[in-house]
């Protein structure tokens, strides 16, 4: 496939998208040559600002607030074409071999589009990209998983790309008993009436391996376990956030407060 542009009139929309770039490309070069900022930055000074925008875009999707995933998109695209520039500067790529190496990429991780491929399901998709990745000097199909992701979507991403060869359960049952196992494990080592661990280490193996099942049951129903602990989370902090706010409007110091009186305004919380 060409990389270079059909010698034909693009329609109004791809035109504005086009335009929509040029001008973001154009903006970046001048905020690079005039901005002290701009000209101080790095990669690795980006990088602990793209990760935040990263989280940012998250939350924003998960409140479904269309307004501030299109910001976060953009604060992330900024970073793309800094990125870029940066590495033009020292001639190591720019954003045309950026752009040009993810179409390429993807067009042959999609034999089944641009091929000849058969692939009518999405796991025959899958499989079928975990094998091109080997075929690409990949030693390990566990090998593109980031060693730096947050543990619980790095036990996601690895179960997926295990299924992705073959290497998964057959049936949802056989994963919910594994759960019920692994749980049964973690009781031997952890004594619940005395509160006391019998052996931590031993104890927080199994209680890694008590997640990693339940991640894995997760993917079984189809649920995110990152999407619904988050969603966990911000629903805590939302009744907890309710419930310092009515002890401050009674003159009251959650401190001073007896676990009973807190769960008044908590069961309150609970209902709206």
């Amino acid at each position: 496939m060409s990389n270079t542009l059909p010698n034909t009139i693009f329609p109004p929309q791809r035109m504005e998208n086009l335009l929509a770039f040029d001008r973001l490309l154009t903006i970046m070069d001048e905020l690079r040559e005039q901005c002290p900022w701009d000209k101080k930055q790095t990669m690795e000074s980006l990088r602990h600002l793209t990760i935040e925008e990263t989280y940012e875009l998250s939350d924003a999707i998960l409140e479904k607030d269309m307004n501030e995933i299109k910001k976060e998109l953009g604060d992330i695209m900024l970073h793309m074409v800094f990125y870029s520039r940066i590495a033009s500067e020292t001639g190591d790529f720019d954003v045309a071999d950026v752009l040009n190496a993810i179409c390429d990429k993807l067009i042959n991780r999609h034999p089944h589009i641009y091929g000849d491929v058969k692939a009518d399901t999405e796991e025959q998709v899958k499989a079928n990209w975990e094998q091109i990745k080997l075929k690409e000097g990949n030693k390990s199909v566990l090998g593109g998983v980031p060693s730096s992701l947050p543990a619980l979507v790095k036990a996601m991403r690895i179960q997926e790309k295990a299924r992705g060869v073959g290497f998964d359960w057959e049936e949802k049952r056989q994963v919910w008993e594994k759960v019920e196992e692994e749980m049964q494990e973690f009781k031997e080592h952890y004594n619940a009436e005395s509160n006391q661990t019998i052996d931590k280490e031993k104890a927080e193996g199994e209680f890694g391996d008590l997640l990693f099942s339940l991640v894995n049951y997760a993917r079984f129903i189809d649920l995110n376990p990152e999407t619904a602990l988050e969603r966990t989370n911000k629903k805590f902090i939302k009744r907890f956030q309710y419930l310092e706010q009515k002890a401050k409007d009674s003159g009251k110091n959650l401190k001073d407060m007896t676990l009973a009186e807190m769960d008044i305004y908590w069961n309150e919380a609970k209902t709206l």
